[in-house]
């Protein structure tokens, strides 16, 4: 089982392809976009369901060069 969680990516200007490069190469991710507004990226990613989410995330993205802030959104199954 995993879980799913919404990550919203902020990259320093001028290095948003070169951040989704980086994930990709990473296989870390389900779904990536690039967004408008406040932040530039939004991937979908599962993360194993004995991991801890917030360890998860630091040491497997926001350790990409580029990356200026995040927003973390955890999903629930509710049906």
């Amino acid at each position: 089982m995993t879980t799913c969680v919404f990550v919203q990516i902020r990259c320093t200007p001028g290095t948003t392809y070169k951040v989704a490069e980086e994930i990709a190469l990473r296989e870390i991710h389900s779904e990536l976009y690039s967004t408008s507004g406040e932040y530039d990226l939004m991937m979908k990613m599962y993360i194993p369901k004995d991991a801890d989410v917030g360890k998860f995330i630091n040491e497997n993205l926001l350790n990409i060069k580029g990356i200026e802030r995040s927003m973390s959104t955890m999903t629930f199954k509710v049906f």
